[in-house]
């Protein structure tokens, strides 16, 4: 029927994605075809819409020219905790090599898949990419060995916590605007971000696995006493995307920084059998590919069979949902947005291999070591005498519980970028460990000869 919305297409049909046509085919009533070319914008009724929000927790007037969630991707984008992660270590520290990734290209990496699988299923792609652009606010100077550090620091304090302290940036810590603290983000921004592990919650309100030892985050707990993000229910379409866009995109990356930097060949990657498969179709097709090549041949393959994946596993259990709006995949007993189980194999095999060949690498834990003796050392010596912090940091703390002194210490510390860490110990202490390590390369050709 003309203008009636066309419905998801079963999961055995073919969309944009595969190799039949350059068209999704979507069948509405009777006889009707409608045909979508590639890349072409659409609307599902699951989509987080922006003119429902649920708003903004201290009222704005409306803008002209942008939605509510291009408002909040552009606050992000121009917030100050965005342009520090220019010097927020991934996974080598900044300065030992221009080519590997810092959390700001992750982040921009994140946006342009997150984006990619919102426009595929018909979600709304500014959210999606606010999200994605905020994913990492909250991570400390020396990735997640400074998270690590600071979170030992903070035991006897509620612990430390990236996703909490992503909270705290966009709900009090950025000081930008007249007529609030923070960014004033949307709901469905927040419980996005706060949501992107999942639901924090279970049925019965008690804390998921993961927070089940140390408990729900306290600046979880006090914003969502205010402004309630639904703790136990799934968060929209947009988000779930987000949250799979930062798994393909550092399941890929670090593949191709951990090569360049030498810390495993393309053959050790044959142990993974997700990797061998996509190793063995590139030399069918490319015999003799220089190795700088073949890197980013596997790279670029990673990224496209697991997008696709997603879209044709997203595509089964939405059309298994029959979901009609956003409200069904929040109330779904399961990510709606996911995985098939063989690529989320293949993603956990990608996992192990990193974590026992780089993230552990003994190079990358020598530098470890050294940068969380850097965030203590740091730690220590404000929560001795807080005034050693700027001013701006130190300011009212006096007569205050020891408790918010190190809250506020940690606060100041997680901003700090790699390189204003290295300087801000250096002024403190008499030495300051060496973090720099120059990973061999294997020779591979970084620009064109």
């Amino acid at each position: 029927m003309k203008g009636e919305r066309p419905r998801l297409p079963r999961a055995s049909h073919h969309t944009r994605y595969e190799a039949r046509g350059p068209a999704a085919t979507r069948r509405g009533r009777g006889s009707t075809v409608q045909v979508r070319q590639n890349g072409e914008r659409w609307r599902a009724p699951y989509a987080t819409d922006p003119a429902a929000t649920r708003g903004r927790l201290i009222p704005e007037a409306f803008s002209p020219t942008r939605s509510d969630f291009q408002r909040d991707r552009d606050r992000i984008i121009h917030s100050t905790a965005f342009r520090r992660l220019k010097h927020k270590t991934q996974v080598f520290v900044h300065h030992e090599g221009d080519h590997y990734r810092t959390r700001l290209t992750h982040s921009l990496e994140v946006s342009q898949i997150a984006r990619a699988l919102a426009r595929a299923l018909g979600l709304d792609e500014d959210l999606a990419e606010a999200l994605a652009l905020s994913h990492d606010l909250g991570h400390t100077c020396f990735g997640h060995t400074g998270e690590d550090a600071l979170h030992a620091c903070m035991a006897a304090y509620g612990g430390f916590d990236h996703n909490a302290q992503a909270l705290r940036i966009v709900t009090r810590l950025e000081r930008r605007y007249a007529g609030f603290d923070g960014l004033n983000l949307t709901w469905e921004t927040l419980e996005g971000l706060v949501k992107h592990n999942g639901p924090l919650l279970d049925a019965s309100g008690a804390p998921v696995p993961c927070y089940a030892e140390s408990g729900i985050p306290a600046a979880v707990l006090e914003y969502n006493a205010v402004n309630d993000l639904e703790l136990s229910r799934f968060a929209g379409p947009e988000a779930q995307g987000a949250a799979l866009a930062d798994d393909i995109a550092y399941d890929a990356h670090d593949l191709d920084d951990g090569l360049r930097a030498g810390l495993f060949d393309l053959a050790d990657l044959a142990t993974v059998p997700f990797l061998k498969g996509l190793l063995d179709e590139i030399d069918a097709l490319h015999p003799g590919l220089e190795p700088s090549r073949k890197i980013h041949e596997l790279a670029r393959r990673v990224i496209t069979r697991f997008v696709e994946d997603v879209i044709r596993e997203s595509e089964a259990r939405l059309a298994r949902l029959a979901a009609g709006s956003v409200g069904d995949i929040r109330a779904a007993s399961e990510p709606v947005i996911a995985f098939s189980p063989a690529i989320a194999t293949a993603d956990a095999d990608i996992k192990r291999f990193l974590f026992a060949r780089m993230y552990r690498h003994r190079e990358v834990m020598a530098v470890r070591a050294k940068a969380a003796t850097i965030v203590g050392d740091l730690f220590a010596a404000f929560l001795a005498d807080p005034a050693r912090m700027p001013e701006e940091w130190s300011d009212g703390l006096k007569g205050a519980s020891e408790a918010r002194i190190a809250r506020r210490i940690a606060d100041y510390i997680a901003g700090m970028t790699d390189t204003y860490a290295v300087l801000e110990h250096g002024r403190l202490f008499p030495v300051t460990p060496n973090l720099h390590w120059s990973p061999p390369s294997r020779g591979l050709p970084l620009t064109e000869p």
